[in-house]
């Protein structure tokens, strides 16, 4: 395991049934493979070594014989490897004959579980052949040249740099307490399962969420093999499903039907699975009677590591399949997080100050859906306009005609003679563009529609978002205040999303191309004078960095608890080309300063929805001293 992660793999060997030493070395090959590329831990199929369908050839005692012989080979095999092989089996123990997965390493055979739950329906009749872990009494067992107890005990397997993984095979999954449940509740952060299942129409989809519920229920990782080509087709088929599972999360899966054996790899974030169990309160108390027996797998030599698992650069924005559905959904959120407020205060005004940027235009789209949908006279949205020192044409241009064409009520107050008046009251240079600069406008506009407000009857609507919180970049009672934060828990990158998805909308089509030129437009908070064309001078991501690099930044500090040596190797292989590793550390060190150096801002935000898993809220999600220190996580960073 290296950076929290371990490579697993889900085999499905080609298999002739009943020809043992044909299948030996087919499951030889895979875990040769295997091995090469860097697996940890591999899981076979139910019955590998022999073959699932032999039915009635279990009885034969040349076939278990054989059997036995196999796992032999397959211990001589692995002598000088180091990979965890899971390979299903019969084994022969005093008057039962069980359905097992043989542990095996480095030449060393483990353990072996037997499995529990046995079906004996339809074309399977397991409990003709076989006995069931809850028959067996502890049994002393020689086999395959190894002395081993055999027992219905729970086993916890625990590698050498303290992954523990546990095994369940095939039916187990489908009972109503899976063995897995305690398994997990034991410590297993990862369940392997030999299995054989066969196809019917529609069971692919329902074991597939099966085991991704199962997956998350555990809050585990799960790696599934299943029976494929070579078994017998008699009555039915056996389509060879490999799944890899994380969380609930399918990280990889194998063809169907395939005529070829396959190997999925990947890596499973164990130290992401123990950061979600010991943050969900759930899970800890349901710990509390897991009990299983431990053992220790043999210390290893691991090969050097290679990445397999593929990492979203942009987390907090959903994948193309569920864009839609998922923008509707926050759109939502935040629609009844503003209704309830007006309706709470008898309240149908809002005022809203408005740049023509991202996050002023998401919330005023968001002011007229919940208009809208409270039957509110648009009208009773006031948008305030408020130019200032280095306001441009362009965003000037893109607010007033995003308010002409929605129909709401829209002001226009110039900033520049009040703040003007301020300077000379503290006696500041106005050509200083410094720090006092400008927040003095920030606060200006803050104040303007506070009174407003008051004047109106009205609530002011916060407009800034996650990643501005998280970095701080916000001006301290200035645009950092508001009466309701409709933005609060929305990254920037998931912002233009947003927009873009209601700019497609049929009822937003007058305001289109208005939309989609503002998230065009490049961010900036807009308080210094703009360039000599009159162009924005003031570039927000050349100052604090590239906001795609800060939202992932955030969402593996805030979600997962991921030190910065973690976060960067993670945003170096997602970002690949596109940052060096020099830029990466630069601005995951300015992240971490700033966080850490802005939670005063962060401790007394205005309400807002959460709409995500990521929140900043000091009222539930993110609690944090605002004079924490920060050296721990720089110290770290220069050393990357």
């Amino acid at each position: 395991m290296k950076h929290g992660l371990i490579t697993v793999a889900a085999a499905v060997p080609a298999v002739k049934v009943a020809d043992v030493e044909y299948n030996v070395l087919e499951i030889e090959k895979l875990i040769a493979n295997a091995e090469g590329q860097g697996a940890e831990l591999i899981c076979f199929p139910e019955m590998a070594i022999t073959g699932y369908s032999c039915q009635d050839l279990f009885k034969e005692q040349l076939l278990l014989t054989k059997a036995e012989e196999g796992l032999m080979m397959l211990l001589d095999f692995t002598r000088k490897l180091n990979i965890i092989c899971v390979v299903g089996l019969p084994v022969q123990a005093g008057g039962l004959l069980l359905n097992c997965a043989a542990i095996i390493q480095g030449g060393s055979l483990l353990g072996l579980v037997p499995k529990t739950y046995l079906p004996n329906y339809n074309e399977f009749y397991e409990k003709r052949w076989f006995a069931s872990a809850q028959d067996l009494n502890p049994t002393d067992l020689y086999i395959a040249g190894t002395h081993t107890l055999l027992s219905a005990e729970p086993k916890v397997f625990q590698t050498v740099d303290g992954v523990k993984f546990g095994v369940e095979i095939c039916e187990d999954v489908w009972a109503p307490i899976p063995p897995s449940n305690n398994l997990t509740m034991a410590g297993a952060d990862i369940i392997l399962n030999c299995s054989a299942s066969d196809e019917l129409i529609g069971k692919h989809d329902y074991l597939r969420s099966l085991v991704a519920q199962q997956s998350a229920r555990t809050i585990s990782g799960y790696v599934y093999a299943s029976c494929g080509f070579g078994e017998s087709t008699q009555d039915v088929v056996y389509g060879g499903n490999a799944m890899i599972f994380e969380n609930g999360h399918l990280l990889v899966e194998g063809e169907r039907y395939s005529f070829q054996p396959q190997l999925q790899m990947t890596q499973i974030d164990v130290e992401r699975l123990r950061t979600e169990r010991h943050t969900n309160s759930t899970f800890i108390s349901a710990q509390r009677d897991g009990k299983a027996q431990v053992v220790e797998c043999k210390p290893v030599e691991l090969p050097e590591f290679k990445m397999l698992r593929s990492v979203n650069p942009h987390p907090f924005i959903p994948q193309d399949a569920e864009m839609a559905a998922t923008c509707e959904e926050i759109l939502n959120i935040q629609t009844a997080g503003l209704a309830k407020r007006l309706v709470h205060t008898n309240c149908q005004h809002v005022v809203v100050g408005i740049s023509g940027g991202l996050d002023s235009t998401l919330a005023l789209l968001v002011c007229v859906r919940t208009f809208d949908k409270l039957g509110f006279d648009r009208k009773g949205i006031v948008c305030v306009t408020m130019p200032g020192f280095g306001t441009t044409d362009r965003t000037h241009d893109n607010a007033t005609t995003l308010m002409q064409t929605l129909n709401i009520s829209q002001m226009e107050i110039s900033i520049a003679k009040a703040v003007t008046q301020h300077f000379e009251d503290i006696g500041h240079d106005m050509k200083k563009h410094d720090v006092t600069y400008e927040n003095s406008q920030a606060r200006e506009r803050t104040q303007i529609l506070m009174d407003l407000a008051n004047q109106l009857n009205a609530m002011v609507v916060g407009t800034g978002d996650l990643s501005e919180l998280a970095l701080g970049w916000a001006t301290y009672n200035g645009d950092h205040m508001s009466m309701y934060g409709v933005n609060a828990s929305i990254p920037k990158t998931l912002i233009q999303y947003l927009i873009r998805y209601v700019a497609h909308l049929p009822q937003f089509k007058a305001q289109q191309e208005t939309l989609l030129d503002i998230i065009d437009t490049p961010i900036s908070p807009e308080l210094t004078p703009a360039d000599e064309h009159g162009n924005i001078k003031q570039k927000t991501e050349d100052l604090v960095g590239p906001y795609e690099l800060h939202d992932f930044f955030l969402y593996y500090f805030l979600r997962f608890g991921f030190r910065p040596k973690k976060i960067f190797f993670l945003a170096c292989h997602a970002f690949g080309e596109k940052y060096d590793k020099e830029t990466v550390k630069k601005w995951l060190t300015t992240f971490c300063r700033r966080f850490f150096n802005q939670q005063f801002k962060r401790s007394c935000l205005p309400d807002g929805p959460k709409v995500g898993s990521v929140s900043l809220s000091p009222r539930g999600d993110w609690r944090m001293p605002s004079d924490a220190s920060s050296a721990l996580w720089l110290k770290e960073c220069e050393a990357l």
